[in-house]
């Protein structure tokens, strides 16, 4: 399998091994040893379809029987018209179809022992050991001009948290550290179920995501939340990272700072004052750290407004930040707005965009030296130890590297002092 796309799509893929795997497949290492490759593709933006497209054409090049799905996978026309010998194509979240596909194309092994050959409880994982996305909804309500998520996963569809809450159990069972909640909007989590009541074991739990919160707090394991809106009832949460229950982070796709820009976006919250809001959580829990996503050269944005981004930037001191620049995907009501930005100065304003973070991305590392913090190790090698701070998600995020910790293992949480930094990543050696 080849998945690519957000931690979302991985999820997916996730799910998809794990049935077949109960069915008896084994997973090949290499397209050689393969009978069938699926390429689970992304279609967020015209530069995710590109790869996908490129996967798909490595994949029928080095094996040549290839079923396609993932977010791309709404659109066959555009795949079959550039390779139209794929055996099958299936959209996002069709799990079922994609399996039968498999099946079609490849039986299973008629030898096949469920009994004998177990999968374990918490399924097939594409993530190292210690850590693991839990994904708690589907979908997403919002009509954002530059997105095509909806018209491609749909509207929200919430799991029951005493669903959640099992699988997360499960994964904190098998020995998982970390736990990374993933949706399209997890603020929203539970809205269409009106928050209804479920249970978790014997316990009546609210389908909420103050709730949930608690919940998993209740592991004893990190817990960062991804993809949050900001919303009022975030505050809610704010005292429980406080207290340690979950970690300080909040990953929040803010966008813009112009709220004429926002508005064309159809942001929801854009009428919140974001930055009041944010002082107002660091003020609860000052070592809160916050990462973003922000867009430039949307179209119709003037120079004042890329300053006001900029702006907002600087007041809101934001850990870490990624900026794109517009892009034009089919189907986006944006690409109907005036005011197309050319590509020089898009790329003008993106370069200026991050010039300005990293400055206080280096700013906010350097604050970190000399204090004691608790990392989790990812990776171990003869040139020492790699791992994170509470501050930092997996794969997006920086790192720590520790030069001495070749004796030390993935998972294991250990204390380091910080000894340096840099634009993004941190130095640290063990505690006098």
């Amino acid at each position: 399998m080849v998945s690519l796309g957000c931690p979302k799509a991985l999820v997916d893929s996730e799910r998809i091994l794990t049935q077949l795997r109960t069915d008896g497949y084994q997973i090949s290492p290499d397209y050689e040893g393969a009978d069938v490759v699926l390429v689970n593709t992304c279609g967020f933006i015209d530069s995710a379809k590109a790869e996908s497209l490129e996967a798909i054409g490595e994949a029928l090049e080095e094996n040549g029987r290839v079923i396609v799905t993932g977010c791309m996978g709404v659109d066959e026309a555009e795949i079959r018209a550039l390779h139209p010998s794929v055996l099958a194509v299936t959209g996002p979240q069709q799990y079922e179809a994609v399996v039968s596909e498999v099946r079609r194309h490849a039986p299973p092994p008629a030898e096949h022992d469920p009994f004998t050959s177990l999968i374990p409880p918490q399924g097939i994982k594409l993530t190292p050991r210690h850590y693991a996305y839990l994904k708690i909804s589907e979908g997403c309500n919002h009509k954002c001009t530059f997105c095509i998520i909806p018209s491609m996963r749909g509207k929200l569809v919430s799991r029951p948290i005493g669903d959640v809450m099992g699988e997360a159990q499960r994964l904190a069972a098998a020995g998982v550290r970390e736990i990374l909640v993933i949706s399209q909007d997890t603020s929203a989590y539970g809205v269409d179920l009106k928050y209804k009541l479920d249970f978790w074991g014997s316990k009546p739990v609210k389908t909420r995501m103050k709730e949930l919160c608690e919940a998993l707090a209740s592991l004893g394991i990190w817990v960062r939340l991804h993809y949050v809106y900001p919303y009022k009832h975030v505050d809610e949460i704010i005292p429980l990272m406080a207290e340690g229950g979950i970690l300080p982070y909040l990953d929040i796709p803010f966008q813009h700072g112009s709220p004429r820009v926002l508005k064309a976006m159809r942001r929801p919250a854009a009428a919140e004052n974001n930055l009041e809001r944010i002082q107002k959580w660091r003020a609860i829990c000052p070592e809160l750290a916050i990462r973003s996503t922000f867009i430039v050269g949307f179209p119709g944005e003037t120079e004042s407004e890329f300053e006001q981004l900029l702006e907002f930037l600087r007041e809101a001191r934001l850990d870490r930040v990624g900026c794109f620049t517009y892009s034009a995907v089919d189907g986006a009501r944006a690409n109907e707005l005036p005011g197309a930005i050319p590509e020089a100065i898009k790329q003008e304003r993106w370069n200026a965009f991050m010039e300005t973070q990293a400055a206080i991305s280096r700013e906010r590392l350097e604050a970190r030296i000399g204090t004691i913090q608790e990392v989790l190790v990812d990776e171990v090698s003869s040139e020492g130890a790699v791992a994170r701070t509470r501050f930092d998600a997996p794969e997006i995020d920086g790192v720590v590297h520790i030069p001495d910790g070749e004796p030390l293992s993935p998972g294991m949480l250990i204390d380091v002092e910080i000894d340096g930094a840099d634009d993004y990543d941190l130095t640290a050696r063990f505690p006098d």
